[in-house]
This record gives structure tokens, sequence and C-alpha cells, in this order.
């Protein structure tokens, strides 16, 4: 009775799967049938969870919520050292691209000593700044435009391994600013955003 019971319950593992297996036939000694291997791509793993959505594999990576940066009253800034990107996905991933966009009331500057900004008028709400993923190269706003790209393709640093590889799925970013001097103190003001556009890393 326990084995009926038993196999009952494979067949219906079977049937909920949704997974078809269609017999080879082959009559004669000797031979041979030709099984293909199939794969189908879920949402949610065999059977395709409660949606059944058939999908590729998900991507999941998370980026800093913030760039956090303080500024002392003689102009020095002061950036975290803690801010990275983290691939949660099964796959590697790259980064595509970054763009930086300067907030409503501020400016972009060409990034360079904090003595460069000297000649500016206070409160001109300017901002020069440098970036770096991984062990790449920094790079750096360069004009007064208020949206630069900072890096249009991807890579040295940008390139991210799969979730279980502790040590290639993450990417250190380091960052540096100038900041023209402001008469009023602020706390935690948006003066920029930056966004990071990532993709999977292909073959090809």
């Amino acid at each position: 009775m326990k084995k009926i019971v038993a196999l009952i319950l494979s067949l219906c593992m079977v049937f909920a799967m949704g997974i078809t297996a269609l017999a080879a036939e082959i009559n004669t000694s000797g031979g041979s049938g030709t099984t293909p291997v199939s794969l189908t791509t879920t949402n949610g793993g065999i059977g395709g969870g409660d949606s059944g959505e058939v999908t590729p594999t998900k991507l999941n990576v998370v980026v800093p919520t913030t760039l956090p940066m303080a500024m002392s009253d003689d102009g020095d800034v002061v950036t975290a050292t803690d801010c990275r990107i983290v691939n949660n996905s099964y796959g590697a991933v790259r980064v595509k691209s970054v763009t930086i966009t300067a907030a409503s009331g501020w400016h972009l500057t060409k990034f360079a000593d904090k003595s460069t900004l000297a000649s500016e008028k206070v409160d001109a709400k300017k901002l020069g700044f440098a970036i770096r993923i991984g062990n790449g190269a920094q790079v750096k706003t360069k004009s007064d435009n208020n949206s630069q790209v900072l890096i249009s393709a991807p890579t040295t640093g940008c390139y991210m391994t799969g979730a279980g590889d502790t040590d290639g799925n993450t990417a250190k970013i380091e960052y540096a600013a100038i900041v023209t001097p402001l008469s009023s103190a602020v706390s935690n003001a948006t003066v920029a955003n930056v966004i990071f556009v990532i993709e999977w890393d292909t073959v090809g």
C-alpha cells in the first residue's frame, strides 16, 4: 500500500511540474533514438511557480541609495568609504554607463583641486565630481554642462561575477568632489544624481 501511495505522489509531482517526457521508440536490435534535451526558463522554478510565466534569468543588482558628502568650513569635502555595487544575480553583470546630472538649482563644473573654485562667488552652487568603480580609472566632470556621461561603455572595474563569488560580485565605489562655498548651512541636500545603468555581461 505504501508503494502505491508513493507512486501516486510521484506522478502528481511530475504532472505538477508541467514537464512532459515523450518516448522515442526503437524497434530493432542495435537501433537508436535521438532524444533532445530541452530547457525552459521560468519565473519561480520548475513549472513556472504560481504564475507559470516563462522568463529569462532574473537580474538583481543593488546600487547605493545615496553618495553622501560632508564639506568642512574650509571647503574640504569628505566622502563615504563603504559605497559599492553588489550583484545578487545568478549571472555576471557589468556597468554599462554612468551619468551625473545636477540637481535643481545646482550646476556641474570641472573637477580639480578646490582652489580652482576660489574665484567663484559664494552660493554659486557648483559641484565638481569624480568617481572610480572597482579598480578602474577615475572619471571626472569636465565642463559646466549640467548633465555629463562619466562612463559611456563597460571598462576595467565595471565587471562583476554572479552571486556566490564573494570576491568578484562586488564593485567598490570611490568618489570625490569640490563644492563652491555656501553662506547657509545645509543638511542632506541633494546636489546631483548619479545614474548607473547595469546590464548582463553577455558573450560577444
